[in-house]
């Protein structure tokens, strides 16, 4: 027997629900999932690369914090497996939650997730009293306590933590760190897209009517401290966990019933290396930001909604000079620079009109701050006017914006509410434009290609760009066709910082994608691993390399 199979055995051994659900699985289905303990990146990478074959393969459960998750991704299908209560077990469960909403009262204020979690543990075995499974039988109440047995009490009280300490129903998908978005509309079923699946995975998640639902939208709001209500039907936040959420209430606005949708930011940023091995940038690509980066280009990201722009945003900034002072300025933390000099700016929307605090007023503090790099999460509007300051006063910029193509991000710049004029435009200097392309039915994310602004001409009436990387669809690969033929790397990084031939950048172009085949090859993709790496190169310089190129 696998490793494999002997891990599923033993989680079956541990956990009953589990167990019941192979048992059901079996006489539905011959296909028995493969089953991971502990499921990487790299096993994501091999499974997706499979199910291009064989889509049978992509049947998959794996374990996630104290639950498990099935993926039959030839059915569309994502089952959370946890143990489904009866309606005895409901109804205790009602009861156990009325008994530690009046005791909590008496109790003293917390502060932390920790200190919720024990009086909360408290509380529910001061609501229980404890018997044998016969004597819960014949007993429901003792005093003004629930009677359980231990099978009752282990599963009540998962459900307590889940539901008062967690998200409720969608715990488990808030839990899988490999789940990018989770979307809900109505009483229908839970959607959630997945890092190695299609997008629109049908969970087994779902709220029993409007009123349990509608009391869940107002519990998250409240954790928020947004609250949603009639008035105030849309909310847009962040969960402590720092998913961002954008909630609408009332079924007046959202048809169907009040909706949600989740977008969820890994703790630790994606690597360039492995956003290279996924296919979303290549050597060449990277090698060229590096250098753009390092020598203090202002680059716009751009594409449409769910393209990937902050993930591959993140996984850029560690090419930012690492000894700098950085400013990121949001109006939802997403961004999570590693140079240790950084300032995080989010806005205030809440509260009396003079003490929020906006976009724009932020960008204008971080103006007088001199930073080395100001990242802005997203430019959306009026803010996008005091960036482009920032860009002619010196100091670079880097941000998002949602343009698929250069003439429509010029239109959007110069129109309003940004209103930027026509001839301060190319005060950008590199444009990467990324979307969510459909590949021989796989949804990837791909840049797409890669604009350098050159300049304004009066002649031409408008602004002269070139395009430097272009994505090719039926290869599936990114052609650098700046080759040799690079404004930016010739007219600006070359001629600025004293190359006495400009086309010599490119052997530096060169060797720095010759660093990063090498992290390619030593399997080095760790966001962590690849941060230290380019630390180290710029407090040392390349002898600090833990590897020859």
């Amino acid at each position: 027997m696998t490793q494999r199979g002997l891990d599923l055995d033993n989680a079956i051994a541990r956990d009953p629900h589990l167990r019941e659900y192979i048992k059901e699985l079996k006489k539905t289905t011959n296909l028995l999932p493969k089953y991971f303990e502990n499921l990487s990146v790299g096993d994501l990478a091999e499974i997706r690369k499979n199910a291009i074959l064989d889509p049978t393969s992509a049947n998959i459960i794996y374990k996630i914090g104290g639950g498990h998750i099935h993926i039959d991704a030839l059915r569309s299908r994502y089952i959370t497996i946890e143990a489904r209560l009866n309606l005895e077990e409901k109804e205790m469960l009602r009861r156990i939650k009325d008994l530690i909403l009046e005791k909590a009262a008496l109790e003293e204020s917390v502060e932390t997730k920790e200190d919720l979690v024990r009086i909360l543990g408290k509380l529910f075995d001061q609501s229980v009293e404890v018997v044998d499974r016969k004597s819960r039988i014949r007993r429901k109440r003792s005093g003004n306590k629930v009677v359980v047995d231990k099978r009752d009490y282990e599963l009540l009280k998962y459900y307590i933590n889940r539901d008062i300490v967690g998200y409720g129903p969608i715990e488990p998908l808030i839990m899988d760190p490999y789940i990018e978005d989770i979307h809900l509309i109505g009483t229908s079923r839970v959607r959630v897209s997945h890092k190695a699946f299609q997008y629109g995975l049908e969970t087994n998640v779902r709220f029993d009517d409007e009123i349990t639902l509608n009391e869940f939208f107002i519990s998250m709001s409240e954790r928020m401290g947004r609250p949603v209500s009639a008035s105030r039907p849309i909310v847009d936040g962040t969960l402590p966990d720092g998913s961002r959420i954008n909630m609408i209430y009332s079924t007046d606005i959202s048809a169907r019933g009040s909706s949600f949708t989740i977008r969820k930011f890994a703790a630790e940023p994606i690597s360039p290396i492995q956003l290279i091995k996924w296919g979303t940038l290549s050597p060449e690509l990277v090698a060229y930001i590096w250098l753009c980066l390092e020598n203090k280009m202002n680059i716009i990201l751009a594409g449409e909604t769910a393209s990937g722009k902050t993930t591959t945003l993140n996984a850029l900034l560690c090419f930012i000079d690492h000894r700098g002072k950085i400013y990121s300025v949001e109006d939802t933390p997403e961004v999570k620079p590693p140079q240790r000099g950084w300032q995080r700016c989010v806005t205030r929307e809440a509260g009396p009109e003079d003490a929020r605090v906006t976009m724009f007023d932020l960008l204008r503090a971080a103006l007088r701050s001199r930073p080395d790099y100001i990242v802005i999460g997203e430019i959306r509007g009026e803010e996008g006017r005091v960036a482009f300051q920032c860009m002619q006063t010196g100091i670079p910029v880097l941000s998002t914006f949602h343009a698929s193509s250069a003439s429509k991000f010029i239109q959007r710049m110069t129109g309003q509410p940004i209103n930027i004029p026509m001839s301060f435009i190319d005060n950008v200097n590199v444009i990467i434009f990324q979307s969510a392309v459909n590949v021989n039915r796989r949804f990837l994310r791909r840049v797409t290609g890669v604009e350098e602004f050159i300049g304004y001409s009066k002649e031409e009436g408008g602004v002269l760009t070139r395009n430097v990387f272009k994505w090719d669809s039926a290869a599936d690969k990114l052609y650098f066709r700046g080759n040799n033929n690079s404004y930016i790397l010739e007219k600006r990084i070359a001629l600025e910082h004293g190359y006495s031939e400009p086309k010599e950048i490119y052997d530096e172009l060169r060797r720095r994608e010759r660093i990063i085949l090498k992290m390619m090859e030593l399997d080095i993709v760790g966001y962590h691993e690849v941060n230290k790496i380019l630390n180290d190169y710029y407090e040392y310089g390349p002898e600090s390399l833990p590897f020859t190129v």
